[in-house]
């Protein structure tokens, strides 16, 4: 009888919470999140974010961490409209996802504390990487700063963003010495 009576006065209590414990993201509870993230670029995808994954707010939102929140947006890409979701660490971009057929295809990490499996992460030098550039990296075109792509080895899934001051050709590819002082400014996984 008492625990009826327990429930009753609770019962009012937590019906008239429903509304804002909605917004509460309820894996950021669970035991195996207690201890903080170790969230990875696999070639599988980032975290629990991978291709099977929707490209949905919510969807995203669980496979994140509660340290992120999302915003969506849209722009045009190779003249069609591209809708996309930033994913926010405080007031830093951590992440850009993109999709494609409503799924995830396309991930930039800018978060350094998102490493890949092997343990490279944003900041990682050009010359702990890399030797040479050729037969790894392509010049890719940037809007600011002069950016090189170069594919992680032995992966099909992942590459890095190296971006630097250099003076020459637009599209041409640095020398190995100007490179070798660049760092990783984006880790793409790619489906």
């Amino acid at each position: 009888m008492k625990s009826l009576r327990l429930l009753l006065c609770a019962l009012p209590l937590a019906l008239t919470g429903c509304s804002t414990l909605s917004a509460v993201n309820w894996s950021a509870a669970y035991p195996w999140n207690w201890f903080g993230s170790s969230t990875k670029v696999t070639e599988k995808g980032v975290g629990k974010i991978t291709a099977v994954t929707a490209l949905d707010q919510d969807a995203i939102g669980d496979a994140l961490s509660s340290d992120y929140r999302l915003r969506s947006g849209m722009k045009t890409e190779n003249g069609s409209i591209v809708h996309y979701f930033e994913a926010l660490k405080g007031d830093k971009l951590a992440l850009v996802i993109n999709g494609n057929k409503g799924t995830v295809n396309h991930i930039a990490v800018l978060d350094e504390d998102i490493p890949t499996a092997s343990g490279v992460s944003v900041g990682t030098p050009f010359s702990e990487l890399y030797k040479q550039a050729y037969g790894n990296c392509n010049s890719v075109p940037s809007d600011d700063k002069v950016t090189v792509e170069c594919q992680a080895e032995g992966s099909t899934h992942i590459s890095y963003l190296f971006s630097g001051d250099w003076s020459g050709p637009q599209g041409l590819m640095p020398s190995d010495d100007t490179l070798k002082n660049w760092k990783v400014s984006q880790i793409i996984w790619k489906q």
